[in-house]
């Protein structure tokens, strides 16, 4: 099955169960991890709807419509892309990925990824598990974030991440900067997180199809009332969290064009603390989303060996963070 559309209908007398285990039951040519995928990118529908939850639960009679991309599209090519390696052995490789390198290749990006690079660098030993188009990823971050990344080389060890990645084990904290100040300094956002209904590049609270997801904020350095530099903490990890959880506080992140404050409310709120100039500029022109991953916690899935990890921010965040500092 190497793409097109194709329907499935759940026979007769199947108990409800589990979306991804029906159409892995129903769909021999793929696996469960690969059809999750499809599933939650959009790619299948019941009943002529869209269902982006695995773990919804399908009945008999229900009809299940598959569109597959076509195949050429879904095997990424090997291309010499520098890569800052953190650590590396025969099961995994932490990476720090820098702003503007798109973690795997997609409808609107084909090549240039870092799947690319990582075809490069592991060659046969990177594990497929995670997608023919994913290979080793466990779990990714948006292109203009930049920070700490674990890959996968082997199936043993992206299992053993992505059980972690699902227990909540496997631990992450960001560096942001947000506009104004949070209070509490130190919160919790419980919002589920879904797609926007109408703008499909963005997600949104109580978006559609919904998922859990918490994350735990603490401010580390308020810039008067302009602005602050917060740490998060993810329980769950879904597309754009901190970005959408900070939009829906009314602390969006610096620099977010998809998520951030208008223009014109960035320039009130830094002349009302009388930012130089200078400094105002430089606040107003940050190119990317003020978002770092800087540290990650895991057991290592062969070795059991506990792992942890740090980044410091890299030079553009340094610059803005310095910037800020100035703010009475």
């Amino acid at each position: 099955m190497s793409g097109g559309v194709t329907q499935f209908t759940v026979p007769e007398g199947t108990p409800p169960g589990r979306f991804d285990k029906a159409l892995s039951d129903l769909c021999e040519d793929h696996s469960r991890a690969r059809l999750k995928i499809l599933i939650e990118e959009g790619a299948v529908k019941v009943n002529g709807a869209a269902l982006t939850n695995p773990k919804a639960k399908i009945e008999s009679g229900d009809v299940i419509e598959l569109t597959l991309p076509p195949l050429e599209d879904a095997v990424p090519k090997a291309e010499n892309i520098p890569l800052e390696i953190i650590y590396e052995d025969d099961d995994l490789l932490v990476v720090n990925k820098q702003a503007g390198l798109t973690v795997h290749p997609g409808a609107g990006q084909k090549d240039g990824t870092l799947v690319n690079a990582l075809l490069y660098h592991c060659g046969d030993s990177l594990s497929g598990i995670g997608g023919v188009v994913r290979p080793g990823i466990v779990h990714r971050i948006d292109k203009e974030t930049s920070g700490l990344m674990v890959v996968a080389k082997n199936d043993k060890a992206h299992r053993g991440l992505t059980e972690q990645l699902t227990d909540r084990s496997l631990s992450r904290a960001y560096a942001a900067f947000v506009w104004k100040v949070p209070s509490p300094i130190k919160g919790v956002v419980d919002a589920p997180i879904g797609r926007h209904k109408t703008q499909r590049v963005k997600m949104a609270v109580f978006g559609a199809a919904a998922r859990a997801a918490r994350t735990h904020y603490l401010v580390k350095e308020p810039y008067g009332a302009a602005a602050a530099k917060i740490e998060c903490r993810l329980e769950s990890g879904r597309t754009h969290q901190i970005r959408v959880h900070m939009m829906h506080l009314k602390h969006p992140l610096l620099g977010d064009p998809l998520y951030g404050l208008a223009a014109q409310n960035q320039g009130v709120i830094l002349n009302k603390e009388g930012a130089d100039e200078a400094v105002k500029q430089a606040i107003l022109d940050f190119p990317r989303q003020a978002l770092h991953a800087g540290q990650i916690g895991f057991v290592h899935p062969v070795s059991g060996a506990e792992m942890s990890f740090s980044s410091e921010l890299p030079e553009d965040l340094i610059n803005l963070e310095n910037h800020l500092k100035t703010i009475s």
